[in-house]
């Protein structure tokens, strides 16, 4: 366990903590959606740190304290943790959830993270959305859905986010302060994309309800769009 907090991980830091064998979250018993997740949101960001610290209404402090000292503290440290530190989450989840296979059985990353922050931590949706004008929805988190597309091989996420709120006819009600994203499925069975390029930069102009945008043809102040 590591109770003092850390920062997450930046540049050169990151590299040198993270790199080589031993490092990352330990897998054990289905657990890689979850390693995945939790590596995603805390090794190298801030953002969802009030995760960690806050006393959200609802929040189950216990589970807090595992999430803080026994798994995102010792992987900012160290780079590592252990299978058991996640078994321990794993358990409790099971206990709050009311689900008794979270300790053995795959499951969806957008299912753990709605328990953790909904039901345990109580924290407010962080994206609200509109699809084709109907009422607002509000998530945790976005999973990208989309038809397989011949013209991408090896798409990034600007692309991939792009064509599946295009498909959906989505648009982001507001700016989110945090912006997670669920890649196309990965499984034994299926896989979409061989590969898909990090984005560095998420630019979501065009995603924005009722954004100013620039016209292409004129330059001015955009009054139509065209999907």
């Amino acid at each position: 366990e590591a109770p003092e907090s850390s920062p997450p991980l930046r540049n050169e830091a990151a590299v040198r903590v993270l790199r080589g064998r031993m490092k990352g979250i330990q897998g054990h018993c289905n657990s890689c959606y979850m390693d995945a997740a939790l590596f995603s949101l805390f090794s190298c960001t801030s953002v969802l740190d009030s995760m960690l610290f806050m006393p959200f209404p609802r929040c189950d402090r216990n589970v807090q304290g595992i999430l803080r000292d026994e798994i995102v503290n010792p992987l900012r440290r160290t780079g590592f943790v252990r299978a058991s530190s996640v078994m321990h989450l794993r358990e409790q989840l099971t206990d709050k959830g009311q689900c008794s296979s979270f300790t053995n059985a795959e499951k969806d990353p957008e299912e753990f993270l709605n328990l953790i922050m909904q039901q345990i931590l109580g924290i407010e949706p962080l994206l609200r959305l509109q699809s084709g004008g109907q009422k607002e929805q509000e998530c945790y988190c976005y999973q990208i859905f989309m038809d397989k597309q011949e013209d991408l091989v090896v798409p990034d996420v600007q692309q991939l986010v792009e064509r599946s709120f295009l498909s959906s006819d989505l648009k982001l009600v507001e700016i989110p302060s945090c912006f997670i994203i669920q890649m196309p499925r990965f499984g034994k069975e299926y896989k979409m994309f061989s590969k898909i390029i990090p984005s560095l930069e998420l630019d979501i102009t065009d995603l924005l309800l009722d954004s100013p945008r620039e016209c292409c043809l004129c330059g001015d102040v955009a009054t139509l769009e065209c999907s």
